[in-house]
């Protein structure tokens, strides 16, 4: 593992823990499926970038936070919304050291 993980797994305990923290609160999102950036994947992207880590632009993490559940984009009256919406009310956030 390059030494920009490292020292980011052992400022943060996890990787998982450090790209939670960048979780958007809810009054942050924009209306689903309307961006592909946000202040959350702008400062995450900054973030990276500082430590080391490359190709980590701000619509790339933007897409990762929604594959990895950090944002439910999925569009009003969508079933996947809602399934989403139930999974990270039963998921145990990862927490920073």
């Amino acid at each position: 593992m390059p030494s920009a993980h490292k020292n980011l797994v052992a400022e943060a305990g996890s990787l998982a823990a450090f790209f939670w923290s960048y979780e958007p609160r809810e009054e942050e999102l924009a209306k689903p499926q309307t961006v592909s950036t946000s202040e959350a994947s702008k400062a995450l992207s900054k973030a990276l970038k500082k430590k080391g880590w490359k190709f980590v632009g701000p619509t790339t993490l933007y897409a990762f936070m929604q594959a990895m559940g950090l944002i439910n984009d999925h569009a009003e009256g969508c079933v996947f919304r809602a399934e989403v919406t139930k999974a990270r009310e039963k998921f145990n956030k990862p927490q920073m050291r």
